[in-house]
């Protein structure tokens, strides 16, 4: 366990920081996206709009768990990624099953598609970062 004085252990050497940093640009990505549609045209497409802003969120507590660094970020940062794996897998299945419900499409449309399927590969490869930093620290 970290005293005050220790700081938590790196998640984010070697490949971690290409992680964090596709992480930052689907930030940016996301949520000026969202940010701009729910402005400016949000009653054409609510639920795609507002999925766009969930998913800019998500990326975004990633992003800071991965360079806060320690154990319960660690763990905060792979629960949030079987989520956001979760959200692109029902999202995406969703706009393929039922495309009328999304007259506008999400970052998770068609599991990523409009995103060169970043969104359901950048998870996947965090959740085996972090499992593999857990097994390198020992915890």
């Amino acid at each position: 366990m970290a005293t005050a004085q220790e700081k938590p252990a790196r998640l984010i050497s070697g490949p971690g920081m290409l992680l964090v940093w596709f992480y930052g640009v689907m930030v940016v990505g996301a949520v000026s996206r969202s940010a701009y549609q729910i402005a400016t045209d949000f009653q054409r497409a609510p639920l795609a709009y507002s999925l766009s802003a969930v998913a800019g969120v998500v990326y975004g507590f990633i992003t800071y768990t991965l360079v806060r660094g320690g154990e319960k970020a660690r763990r905060a940062a792979l629960v949030c990624c079987a989520a956001e794996l979760a959200g692109v897998l029902i999202v995406g299945t969703w706009t393929l099953v039922e495309p009328s419900a999304f007259p506008d499409s999400t970052v998770w449309s068609d599991y990523g598609m409009g995103y060169v399927f970043i969104p359901v590969l950048l998870p996947l490869s965090a959740m085996y970062w972090l499992r593999k930093a857990r097994a390198r620290t020992g915890a």
